[in-house]
């Protein structure tokens, strides 16, 4: 059984400790590191679990297997630092760091140690994890543009990198915002109190990922929770493409096939197995399976227990772990190449960095 550690105790690092704690079969749940005394309160009143005030008193404690690292941007590397200083592995939530420049001294600091892997966990989650075995299988040829209209930033690059194979080599990235009105109903908090349409932007961008691989971008202010924005997301390939849960690619025949992604749910009318995901099928094929069937997962908590499991995997020396350091340096650097290029109006160029070595 993997033991680990959770530093932070905010809503992020809450997933980390919850998730250990409802998979006691494959996980053992040291404890977490919260130096904030009301939070330190809420999760022995939520969770009963150990506490410590810093990384030596945990380490002292007990030695975890790894440390899943969910604290704030500005302190992620001072951590993620310390814990390699340690010689301890760790799974550290995005994004590595906050500023072009950090980015350069953590892998300076950390990346050559080959103990720091990155919870970037949107590729795992069960309808994009079908997506790509079925890139991977050349369903769809060679990917060439990816368009994403669903999550911000780091996370949206890291699904374009790995649905067209992108690697490290430079970019060209061109950004612009719009505002618009909409009505911004919903929150983390839950239902907003006021239904006015408000001003919200929606920022536009396109990313030259050399090799003829594009990806276009395009959020709208908080499309994480607003349902009136639906998710898109279109992947062209040389022999076909993908469009949400629909795929259309050049058959034996020759022919044009269509096709959809189908999820098989547990729960519905007569089926009494407990609301689940079970697998999802293409073409009649199951081509991906829900590895927590019975623990009832949202997507995002199956997403999370996988990389918990690849981690668990990684420092048992029986896996490649769930994503290199390296790839979300990257992510974070096209990310902030975005937000560079709204802010001065022109075409930013990435360089070829320490990491793609």
């Amino acid at each position: 059984m993997t033991s680990y550690a959770v530093v932070g105790g905010g809503w992020r690092a809450e997933f980390y400790i919850r998730l250990g704690l409802l998979a006691p079969e494959r996980f053992e749940f040291i404890g977490a590191v919260v130096r904030n005394a009301e939070r330190t309160q809420t999760l022995h009143e939520d969770y009963g679990i150990p506490t410590f005030e810093s990384l030596s008193r945990l380490l002292k404690f007990k030695r975890p297997d790894f440390v899943v690292v969910a604290v704030s941007w500005d302190s992620n590397p001072e951590v993620v630092e310390e814990l390699v200083k340690a010689g301890v592995p760790v799974l550290c939530e995005t994004p590595p760091a906050p500023t072009d420049l950090a980015l350069r001294e953590m892998w300076n600091a950390v990346g050559e140690s080959d103990l720091v892997h990155v919870a970037e966990q949107y590729l795992r989650l069960p309808g994009h994890a079908a997506k790509l075995v079925a890139i991977n299988e050349g369903l769809i040829g060679t990917p060439t543009s990816v368009e994403i209209s669903s999550t911000h930033g780091y996370h949206a690059v890291s699904m374009m990198r790995g649905f067209l194979q992108a690697g490290f080599e430079p970019c060209q990235i061109r950004a612009n915002e719009f505002d618009a009105p909409l009505v911004d109903p919903l929150s983390r908090e839950g239902w907003s109190e006021n239904l006015e349409a408000q001003m919200r932007g929606t920022t536009i961008s396109t990313i030259d990922f050399g090799n003829g691989k594009s990806g276009l971008y395009n959020f709208v202010d908080n499309q994480w929770h607003n349902q009136l924005r639906h998710r898109r997301l279109v992947i062209r390939g040389s022999k076909g493409e993908i469009v949400d849960d629909k795929i259309i690619s050049l058959g034996d025949g020759p022919s044009i096939v269509k096709s959809s992604f189908e999820r098989y749910q547990l729960g519905y009318d007569l089926n009494l197995d407990g609301f689940d995901t079970e697998h999802i099928s293409l073409n009649g094929k199951v081509i991906y399976r829900n590895p927590f069937v019975g623990l009832r997962f949202m997507d995002e908590e199956i997403a999370i227990s996988t990389l918990l499991t690849e981690m668990a995997l990684w420092v048992s020396g029986s896996g490649d772990g769930p994503y290199p350091l390296r790839e979300a340096c990257q992510d974070q650097l096209i990310s902030l190449a975005i937000a560079e290029s709204l802010e001065l109006g022109t075409t930013v160029q990435t360089q070829r960095e320490l990491w793609a070595k």
